[in-house]
């Protein structure tokens, strides 16, 4: 079993890859709590401006940052910079991390591991692929079996402001879960650890789907009787499909889960509620897509999201209708009264197939005997 390096008692070194507006959050909470931080930006002028002024040109561009954080790049840190540091923290977006961690590996040593902490939320377009499994595909299953993962309800401009924020923190290694609260537990930034990493992942892809389905009622101009429909049928299909993947249920009803749902369902500052919102009001997704000035990870993981539900025979018609929209031009009112019109159903029936998936993964991990137990104890009929 591989762990990472113990973690000193204060004034760890984290190295951020990532400079966007998750990440300059992070470093700036990280920095604000006496950690030495590095941040990595591909920009080199984001890079010279940063070290010159503490602020970021491009994202939280009205806020100083702590003078403990330094930026680096645009090129790779090389290995014996990434061997002396004692975390690296992934804040990137999901379709760009395979290709960094291949370069990445060479220099990550399996005896003087950082402890790695990813935050991206989203599924990789053409392989289905969570970030558990780009891991164990690019670095082995020993370091993604060492992974650690963070998510939930937490704005960027918010944690900066010190607004009192909880996140979920989960690791198939308990013990790398609690080094990473550890080392992000503040007074106004509280973490609650579980060992459920596929739940946490899946939670944090795909609430992004449903903030645009949440903006795109808000666009319409329906109001708050759809958008809790929409919230709460969306927890429901996020259950379905989570649970027939292998995830335990009972994660969506967590920070990750609802948490993070409610969040980014109810906020013009979500950028995928963003996207909806303007899809509501007839704009077209190319032009909302080079307007935005961020990634919205709702719009590539919604393609993913449905290749997944097609393979588990799962009926998710709040997904359906938001990659209709997006990817096949369906009018916006059309899919809400196309989904109104459906005839009743069960709230909550999963197919026989539940947790094959997440089996599939655990047994690439090289936890036949956890995958099995998981075969044992799944039921399809919650």
């Amino acid at each position: 079993m591989v762990y990472s390096k113990p973690q000193p008692a204060q004034n760890s070194k984290v190295l951020i890859f990532g400079a966007g507006n998750f990440g300059s959050c992070l470093a700036s909470h990280l920095g604000d709590s006496q950690h030495d931080v590095y941040m990595w930006a591909r920009e080199e002028n984001i890079v010279k401006h940063f070290n010159l002024h503490h602020r970021n040109p491009v994202y939280l561009v009205d806020h100083v940052f702590p003078s403990t954080i330094t930026a680096v790049g645009p090129e790779m840190p090389d290995r014996e910079f990434i061997n002396n540091v004692d975390v690296l923290l992934f804040a990137i977006p999901t379709q760009f991390l395979r290709t960094t961690l291949q370069t990445l590996r060479p220099s990550l040593d399996l005896d003087n591991l950082p402890l790695l902490i990813f935050v991206n939320k989203g599924i990789e377009v053409g392989t289905n692929a969570l970030t558990l499994e780009i891991i164990a595909d690019t670095c082995g299953p020993e370091i993604a079996k060492a992974a650690t993962f963070i998510s939930g309800p937490s704005f960027a401009k918010e944690i900066v402001q010190r607004q009192p924020t909880s996140v979920s923190v989960a690791s198939l290694t308990e013990e790398e879960a609690i080094k990473a609260s550890t080392l992000f537990h503040q007074p106004h930034f509280r973490c609650y650890t579980g060992v459920d990493p596929i739940g946490i992942e899946l939670s944090g892809a795909l609430k992004n789907v449903y903030a645009i389905a949440s903006g795109m009622s808000d666009g319409l101009g329906y109001q708050n009787n759809t958008r809790a429909m929409i919230i709460t049928r969306g927890l429901s299909e996020m259950t379905c499909i989570g649970t027939a993947y292998g995830a335990s249920p009972l994660t969506f009803l967590g920070l990750a889960g609802v948490g993070d749902l409610f969040l980014t369902c109810s906020s013009s500052n979500s950028r995928n509620y963003t996207v909806g919102y303007r899809l509501g009001q007839g704009e077209k997704l190319d032009v909302i897509m080079k307007t935005l000035g961020s990634v919205a990870e709702g719009v590539p993981t919604t393609k993913g999201v449905k290749k997944i539900t097609e393979e588990l025979g799962i009926s998710a018609p709040i997904a359906n209708s938001v990659y209709e929209v997006l990817f096949n031009g369906k009018d916006t009112r059309q899919a809400v009264r196309e989904l109104m019109e459906l005839p009743p159903s069960r709230e909550l029936e999963l197919p026989p197939t539940a947790g094959g998936p997440a089996r599939r993964l655990l047994i690439k991990l090289g936890l036949t005997s956890k995958a099995e137990a998981m075969a044992e104890t799944m039921h399809p009929s919650l």
